[in-house]
């Protein structure tokens, strides 16, 4: 039976949830749309690589028709990380205040995630196409229409 383990980093985009059981991106967003300060916990220096679900979805399939990607692991991210504090600023766009909150994390916590999907690249051919600005725009459209 083929079998190939896929490890997507933290993907966000449309359909994720934003209440307390979603991701910081939905959050974040759903918090300055109405008006309410982005919580940072901690210092916000612990970083993500966030992984829009269009690039996530193409990752996937092309995982799944590929005869290269079986008995392989392969990671998918964008390859790039930023600090949760940086992307507070850049969703806050200077619109919603950003409140610290004291709070220690655990030890298993992660404090700097990237993904190297070197591999995936090489055996599907596939790169990720959505930069981090567009994601956030995209998703906040996302959140907006649902607001109607």
């Amino acid at each position: 039976m083929p079998v190939t383990i896929l490890r997507p980093f933290s993907i966000y985009g449309p359909f994720q949830r934003s209440d307390t059981e979603g991701g910081v991106m939905s959050i974040f967003i759903k918090n300055k749309l109405e008006g309410k300060q982005l919580e940072v916990f901690g210092t916000g220096e612990q970083s993500r690589d966030f992984f829009y679900v269009d690039d996530c979805a193409e990752f996937v399939y092309r995982a799944a028709v590929s005869e290269k990607a079986n008995g392989e692991i392969l990671n998918a991210g964008s390859g790039k990380d930023i600090t949760i504090k940086e992307l507070a600023k850049l969703i806050s766009n200077g619109k919603a205040a950003i409140k610290f909150v004291k709070h220690h994390h655990p030890q298993a916590e992660i404090e700097r995630m990237i993904c190297d999907c070197t591999k995936a690249k090489k055996l599907l051919g596939w790169k990720p196409k959505i930069s981090l600005n567009e994601g956030i725009k995209r998703t906040e459209d996302w959140i907006k229409y649902l607001g109607k």
